[in-house]
């Protein structure tokens, strides 16, 4: 297992600790230290739910930025299946997970958080998706997954403005299920104990659609955000692919994504994952 991740029991509870200082960043070994701290609690017949913290001063505050270098320079090549892979795989498992968030989960680690099946926080946390401030958009299904939790407006304005949210407003949303006034750890034991006593399959984010709207709910949404990203961002930039040097204005991108995840159907654009959500 990753020196970067490590995996305990408490009873019937598996803990997946990150500690990878200092803000516990996505790092290489972060990820696959998850994923096989996860496979270990499902084969093991004693652990009936898991628990994802954060060592130290913060829960995963986001990818490792020395890594998106890498990638841009050519120096290392991404391939997205890989992380998709894992959070689907996080999300189907049969024991339900909890991530317990404290200090920030941004980016790809509010992703991490949401293909969890459950999530709590203390009050002084935050969560965010905070990829435009770098010119790019969440490439870990934080589209996908966060309006099934908050809904399409809210979702639309944390991916395109950028600023993170406080976890009492999270918990308004519906992006954090409790929030844990005393020991994090504590609390989330107890709430995954709750969960183990009523015995429901774990609720996987990607099936909820209750937030989702429609095509017609939806379209002043895109378009009051369109406008607003067309003033927020006048003049500026953001990069568009790495195969051009031509740049696109953050209010085409925000265009372009839209058409892009429009369905052909009248459904909402969000409410369709497919296998990869």
């Amino acid at each position: 297992m990753s020196e970067l991740v490590s995996f305990t029991k408490d009873n019937e509870i598996g803990i997946i600790t990150v500690d990878n200082p200092p803000v516990n960043a996505l790092s290489p070994g972060v990820p696959e230290g998850i994923r096989e701290s996860i496979e270990k609690a499902k084969h093991d017949p004693e652990i009936k739910a898991i628990i994802l913290i954060g060592a130290g001063r913060t829960f995963i505050a986001g990818a490792d930025i020395k890594e998106f270098g890498k990638m841009t320079s050519g120096e290392k090549k991404r391939d997205p299946a890989v992380s998709h892979q894992y959070l689907l795989d996080m999300e189907d498992c049969p024991k339900p997970i909890v991530s317990a968030i404290h200090g920030n989960a941004l980016g790809g680690g509010l992703e991490f958080a949401m293909a969890c099946h459950y999530r709590v926080a203390v009050p002084g946390a935050q969560v965010g998706q905070p990829e435009v401030k770098l010119g790019i958009i969440p490439g870990a299904e934080g589209t996908q997954r966060l309006p099934r939790l908050a809904g399409v407006a809210a979702a639309l304005e944390m991916c395109a403005q950028g600023d993170p949210v406080s976890a009492r407003d999270a918990f308004k949303l519906g992006i954090v299920d409790q929030i844990i006034e005393g020991d994090l750890l504590e609390g989330a034991k107890q709430f995954a104990r709750a969960l183990i006593a009523k015995g429901e399959p774990p609720r996987k984010t990607r099936e909820l659609k209750d937030k989702l709207g429609d095509a017609h709910s939806n379209g002043p949404i895109f378009a009051f955000a369109r406008n607003a990203a067309a003033k927020k961002a006048r003049g500026q930039l953001a990069p568009c692919s790495k195969r051009s040097t031509r740049l696109r204005r953050p209010r085409r991108c925000l265009t372009t994504k839209a058409a892009r995840k429009r369905p052909s159907t009248s459904e909402n654009a969000f409410s369709r994952p497919s296998q990869r959500p």
